[in-house]
């Protein structure tokens, strides 16, 4: 049995990116902040998060900086070779699948979707 589930929550480190493609397709990127647990840390993990479609054009709607949110979805490895030195080079990317905006009422704007899922209700 094979089992790759990310779950996070925290602050958006930047405004999303948002790619559209010929095909019709579209991707968002962008960074979350999520602090440890334990108190013996300030600084946060940083996560490289990437979206498509659907959820991508919700977040390039809805998500900014600072914005607190939760997504679920799985890790995957993006592997490439350095153009100036040729070297391989490798970072670990979260592929969104569900998004929710999180904060308080304060924080969300009317009209505002609370929470999408790519099409895949089963979590």
């Amino acid at each position: 049995m094979s089992l790759n589930v990310v779950n996070l929550v925290g602050r958006v480190g930047f405004d999303p990116e948002v790619r559209y493609f010929e095909s019709g397709k579209v991707k968002c990127t962008f960074t979350l902040a999520v602090n440890r647990r334990s108190r013996n840390s300030d600084e946060p993990d940083w996560f490289n998060l990437e979206m498509w479609d659907k959820t991508a054009e919700v977040a390039a709607n809805y998500v900014k900086k600072g914005r607190l949110i939760a997504v679920q979805g799985s890790l995957k490895i993006e592997k490439w070779t350095d153009r100036n030195t040729n070297a391989e080079r490798s970072k670990p990317v979260i592929n969104v699948s569900r998004l929710d905006l999180l904060g308080s009422k304060r924080d969300n704007e009317p009209g505002l979707v609370s929470g999408y899922s790519g099409g895949n209700d089963e979590f």
